[in-house]
């Protein structure tokens, strides 16, 4: 009696262990890749698997969109400018089978790859577009990825760089710079001024030139506007044209 009660407890045992091994339950994002004696012979999932023991393996993918952070990278500009950048990764994984048979750590390889991509693009630019022109970095930099990533079955969802971090004399020196280029355009804007001003200037002259009762109302107003300012000067404006008058003319031979 004893006998059988534990023959029976160790074929439940061999049931429970047969179907702890052989059942796998797949979530919604996920994928199975399964191999039958060390050979591909399928994706599975989502949902209930059911496996033979021993036989067939089964080895999870998540499908969902992974993020990485990319360390900081030591990148020379073209300029020749030092800085460190670090970025954010996003992908996933588009096609279980090569990204598990194709490569052997598909998070490290893409990790690194993402590393090596942002120092080769970066160094091609010059600080002033890594500052300006990020968008633009950061299509180049996917769109380079998107394509070296496809044999293993990963997308490249996007990579957004975070920061560049410059050494405080670089920060110096760009201030001077944006200083200097704010001090030019106000120049040329003044000068610009000075230039419209002098073309009016010698338009109204021409107009008034014209007409010498013009003049005088000139007079009359340059007038009000002196006393307007409450001044005690009184300046009464004399035509030049009136000194010619009182001075003698020389006789003509």
């Amino acid at each position: 009696m004893m006998l059988e009660y534990l023959t029976y407890a160790a074929l439940a045992l061999l049931v429970v262990i047969f179907l702890s091994q052989a059942i796998r339950i797949l979530r919604e994002y996920e994928r199975g890749v399964v191999f039958t004696l060390g050979r591909f012979t399928g994706v599975k999932g989502p949902g209930l698997i059911i496996l033979v023991p021993i036989v067939q393996q089964l080895v999870k993918v998540d499908l969902r969109v992974m993020v990485q952070v990319v360390p900081p990278q030591d990148v020379i500009s073209r300029d020749n400018v030092s800085v460190k950048v670090n970025a954010v990764l996003y992908f996933r994984i588009v096609d279980p089978e090569r990204a598990i048979i194709k490569v052997g750590d598909y998070m490290a390889a893409t990790s690194q790859l993402a590393q090596t991509t942002l120092r080769s693009v970066l160094g091609k630019h010059e600080l002033d577009e890594m500052l300006a022109e990020r968008d633009r970095l950061n299509a180049d930099i996917q769109e380079i990825l998107d394509k070296q990533t496809d044999v293993w079955g990963i997308k490249v969802t996007g990579i957004e760089i975070k920061d560049v971090d410059i050494n405080e004399t670089m920060v110096r020196a760009i201030a001077k710079q944006a200083e200097a280029e704010r001090l030019r355009r106000a120049k040329v804007i003044n000068a610009m001024g000075e230039e419209q001003a002098a073309e009016k200037l010698v338009e109204a002259g021409r107009i008034l030139a014209q007409e010498p009762q013009a003049m005088q109302l000139r007079y009359f107003a340059a007038l009000h506007d002196i006393a307007g300012e409450r001044s005690s000067t009184v300046v009464f404006p004399l035509p030049a044209g009136l000194l010619d008058h009182l001075m003698p003319r020389p006789n003509n031979p």
